[in-house]
């Protein structure tokens, strides 16, 4: 492979379309009340689309120091692991997207908080601030969280609760509890993406002593516990639509759930690990077509 065609490998970005999922319900949320920012909508676009290749990077680079990533791994191609990077290449791309990240991110909160006080900009930066380390420590570190079991949380609380939330402000300058529901909604979407991608490399997660919530529950209590992601997740949403009631037009947010059946469906059954690859990509297109939906049956 040619070195661009490497590095796109690496930067996996068909894992894109779910970390946009936050940003475009939450500048749906804010567009709803009539308070778009485009400088929000770009920046927090890019802002996202960073911090995830980060991650990837960054989890790419971890998991091959750890050997986590080896013969045994069944999910796509690792750059690093394979030898196509060297681990100098891969700290210096990441130290790049650290870099972008924190010009993108200055600059939503810039758009966001203009003429606002001091006190939200700090509040703000260190949320920025923590979302960079949080990309970067889930695999590397003497004791990464994502080898403690502790990734499923931190992805409910950035890819949703922040995600959504976090853009909603930067559109309003407001905040309301009832917001807390779709972006737990995305949030536990999120999580259910991270729970198939675990349910995957179970037994080489396990050999490798990376304890995540799958290895440390056993796989039937794991598959219990992804119906119960995607049940939530749509309960929630439903919730925050009957509250906000206003045209029938708001049951756009159905529009994913064949998918979303599709996806337990396949789960439950499923004896063979490798086959939810096909389950992942299926379960990041339902996330984003969720925030489309839903975003769309709001503002019509």
């Amino acid at each position: 492979m040619t070195t661009p065609r490497i590095w796109i490998k690496a930067f996996r970005l068909r894992t894109l379309p779910l970390a946009l999922s936050a940003t475009i319900l939450g500048s749906f949320l804010g567009f709803a009340e009539e308070k778009f920012k485009w400088g929000v909508f770009i920046f927090g676009t890019l802002t996202t689309l960073f911090l995830q290749i980060l991650s990837n990077l960054a989890n790419d680079y971890g998991d091959a120091r750890k050997g986590t990533d080896n013969e045994n791994r069944l999910g796509p191609l690792r750059v690093t692991q394979t030898g196509l990077v060297s681990l100098k290449q891969m700290r210096w791309m990441i130290s790049l997207f650290v870099m972008l990240s924190l010009a993108s991110g200055s600059l939503l909160i810039w758009c966001g908080l203009r003429g606002g006080n001091l006190l939200g900009y700090a509040i703000f930066f260190l949320l920025g601030f923590s979302a960079i380390f949080a990309a970067i420590k889930y695999t590397i570190g003497k004791k990464p969280y994502g080898y403690m079991g502790l990734g499923d949380i931190m992805v409910f609380i950035f890819f949703g609760i922040l995600g959504v939330a976090g853009t909603y402000f930067l559109h309003t300058q407001s905040f309301h509890l009832s917001i807390l529901l779709p972006a737990s909604s995305v949030g536990l979407l999120s999580v259910g993406v991270l729970n198939l991608n675990n349910l995957r490399d179970r037994e080489n997660d396990k050999q490798s002593g990376k304890f995540t919530l799958v290895v440390r529950m056993g796989v039937p209590w794991a598959k219990v516990y992804h119906v119960i992601l995607l049940g939530t997740a749509f309960f929630l949403a439903l919730a925050y639509t009957v509250m906000h009631f206003e045209s029938y037009i708001q049951l756009l947010l159905l529009i994913p759930v064949p998918l979303l059946v599709s996806d337990v469906k396949q789960v439950i059954t499923n004896t063979v690990p490798v086959e939810l690859n096909r389950e992942l990509k299926k379960l990041a297109v339902a996330t984003l077509l969720f925030s489309l939906s839903f975003g769309l049956g709001l503002v019509l």
